[in-house]
């Protein structure tokens, strides 16, 4: 606990003394070399506790009714810290180098003040064991992103994707307050611990109204459909460091405030396992069609975290459907697998978006119609961009494989041993999980063979200044790309340190481990065995490529063009674009998604250089059709309102008399 309270007052100095600096470029040096070391403790603290006997635990108190600072680093908490100290350290390396251009001329102590709060709030909340503690926590790691989201604020669309940011925010915080204000009232005290020994008897009639309150308060910031709308548009606003951490850490305070809220409800119902299985299938397809007709790099890449979240929530589902059917060793494989994707996915997805930052600080922009050919100019970029890329997309032998062949056994082994309705439910998440799989590939070879491969679409690409990113960007890149290739390698023990978490999902408390009946499958076989295969096929297949440079050596190289079909003179435009490579899907889904066409044919024999144009775009139909509506029917009935604000202090004297006279009557009414 020492090292980790260490880690927080490093952070909160490091915060102080960068938004002293303000506009000078010493605060662009004191935030981020504060939160980078702040977060090396962190790290520190976060493995020490995985593995100790005893979770650490401080408790202090304090004169807010019901509230107490109150932290435990149990083993959930613990491997939640990872990816917030993991990615907290690489994106302040990154971002220290992605901002230097803007030193001195915007208020950079300010971002880095909002940034070391941000990973400050992140880590007490996955701390925190008392309800008002946990939701002022968690009101400072929501409001700090909002800060960071507009460092670019003179812009229109970074403006509305902070204010439709923020408006997510305190939504989700609205039902986690009715959620502990319930589950508090029941157990008499807001101590996570006494929520967890809440009576069944008492539970059962409102463990349905919490469970729902749960998973729409977690579930916004978690990103799931449809309470996604804010992930794709502040993503795309938000400098990539920032991006990178929200991505791949802040969206997990989603996953573990869902994870916490099922040890409160006792005994777990197969349709609790249902619904979420349902959720994680629609909010990983939708995801991922929706990013398919995305052409700019960032927005696709937040759509592919709501993929991935999608994919969380499905291992999530299987894993409570076998756990309350009585399969506890399917559901040990469901719950270490989304465990092992969480991890996976935050390591992936932190690379992907400093890869996309890298692309945009070298060409200005991530539009994939505009790019090309990119690898020739940054080949570092593009190949950290493929493979991470190919493994966020399941393919072996890549980290994120190993979590998501745990949930594909788990689902398997319960579906074969469950009555016919819930097998039903566990063969259709498999699937669910394979499609999206197949999807991602489709989606990934897209994005990264349109933007890297091929010739420059426009002179924003063909520009010879776009370059590698500077030693300090591309280290925080070396450092997250090493620890996913570690963690693909280390799979079976990694497993081993996972094991108790998973554990205490299954107990359904946080005060018991129990000794689980051996599965089927030995999960640390499995794992070393899928391992072994997977990085010996991608050995032999270096050996082959290494034999044959060897073998093309001493032979002279000629140049020939390609076959043309008769067409001599070939322009970078007959390229295959991101629109035309992803058609078969989007035409497939086109009702689905609401793809919006625009097309001129080309006319006559010989039509005219430019006269054709073909555009595609596919907006987010959730937010089109129900936020965006519901947002316009609350904003004419707060115009509507405007007409009581005539600025007359009579008038409001008389509101509050007639306010304190109808209260009067109401307390009259009940106590009579």
């Amino acid at each position: 606990m020492t090292l980790y309270l260490a880690a927080l007052f490093l952070l909160l100095a490091s915060a102080l003394a960068a938004l002293g600096s303000g506009r000078r470029r010493a605060a662009n040096l004191l935030g981020p070399l504060g939160c980078f070391l702040g977060c090396l403790l962190g790290l520190w603290a976060a493995a020490a506790a995985l593995f100790s006997p005893a979770p650490p635990a401080l408790r202090l108190p304090w004169s807010v009714p019901y509230g107490a600072v109150s932290l435990t680093i149990d083993p959930l908490s613990a491997l939640f810290l990872l990816p917030v100290f993991l990615l907290g350290a690489a994106a302040a390396l990154y971002g220290r180098g992605y901002l230097s251009g803007l030193a001195g001329k915007r208020n950079l102590g300010a971002h880095w003040f909002f940034f070391c709060l941000m990973v400050l709030g992140m880590a007490l909340t996955v701390c925190a064991t008392n309800a008002v503690f946990f939701l002022v926590s968690w009101e400072i790691m929501s409001l700090a992103p909002f800060f960071l989201i507009c460092l670019h604020h003179e812009e229109d669309r970074v403006r509305a994707a902070a204010r439709t940011y923020l408006f997510a925010a305190h939504l989700g915080t609205a039902f986690l307050m009715a959620f502990f204000l319930i589950l508090g009232h029941l157990a008499g005290s807001m101590e996570f611990s006494a929520m967890a020994r809440v009576a069944p008897d008492v539970l059962r009639p409102f463990a349905p109204a919490l469970f729902f309150l749960a998973l729409a308060g977690f579930g916004v910031k978690a990103g799931i459909v449809p309470l996604h709308v804010w992930l794709p548009e502040a993503h795309p606003a938000a400098p990539s460091h920032v991006s990178a951490f929200m991505s791949g850490a802040l969206i997990k305070a989603g996953v573990y405030g869902v994870l916490r809220a099922l040890t409160f409800l006792g005994q777990l119902a197969p349709w609790m396992g249902q619904t979420l299985l349902a959720i994680g299938i629609l909010t990983g397809v939708l995801g991922l069609l929706a990013g398919l007709g995305q052409g700019e790099l960032k927005r696709f890449l937040a759509f592919s975290s709501i993929e991935n979240m999608g994919i969380v929530f499905l291992g999530l589902g299987l894993g409570v459907l076998a756990a309350a059917t009585g399969h506890p060793g399917p559901a040990l494989f469901a719950f270490a697998g989304l465990l092992f994707h969480v991890i996976n996915h935050a390591l992936l997805k932190g690379l992907l978006f400093f890869g996309a930052g890298s692309v945009l600080h070298a060409v200005g922009h991530g539009f994939m119609e505009r790019l090309g050919g990119l690898s020739k100019r940054m080949p570092f970029t593009a190949a950290v961009c493929v493979l991470a890329g190919a493994a966020i997309s399941g393919l072996p032998p890549g980290n994120a494989f190993f979590g998501e062949l745990l949930i594909y056994v788990g689902g398997g082994m319960a579906a074969m041993d469950m009555p016919l309705t819930d097998a039903v439910w566990a063969w259709t998440g498999v699937a669910g999980l394979a499609f999206i799989g197949g999807l991602s590939v489709i989606g990934f070879t897209r994005a990264m063979g349109v933007i890297f491969s091929g010739e420059p679409r426009t002179d924003d690409a063909a520009d010879a200044q776009a370059h590698d990113p500077g030693p300090l960007m591309r280290a925080a890149m070396w450092s997250l790309g090493l620890l996913a290739l570690s963690a693909a390698l280390a799979a079976p023990f990694l497993f081993t340190a996972m094991l108790p978490a998973a554990r205490l999902l299954l107990a359904g408390q946080s005060t018991a481990l129990p000794v689980l009946p051996s599965a089927t499958i030995h999960p640390e076989t499995l794992l070393t065995s899928a391992a072994i295969i997977a990085f010996g096929a991608a050995a032999l297949a270096l050996v082959l490529a290494f034999a044959r440079a060897r073998l093309l050596a001493g032979r002279s190289v000629r140049s020939h063009g390609t076959w043309d079909c008769g067409y001599i003179k070939p322009a970078p435009r007959m390229q295959y674009t991101a629109s035309s490579y992803a058609e078969p899907m989007t035409v497939l889904f086109r009702r689905l998604l609401g793809e919006k066409r625009r097309f001129t044919p080309p006319e006559g024999l010989f039509p005219a250089t430019g006269g054709a144009r073909f555009a595609s775009e596919t907006p987010d139909r959730v937010k089109d059709g129900f936020f965006m509506p519901l947002f316009s029917a609350v904003l004419t009935a707060c115009d509507a309102l405007k007409r009581f604000q005539q600025g007359n202090l009579n008038l409001y004297i008389l509101y509050l008399l007639a306010t304190l006279v109808i209260l009067l009557a109401i307390a009259l009414g009940f106590a009579s």
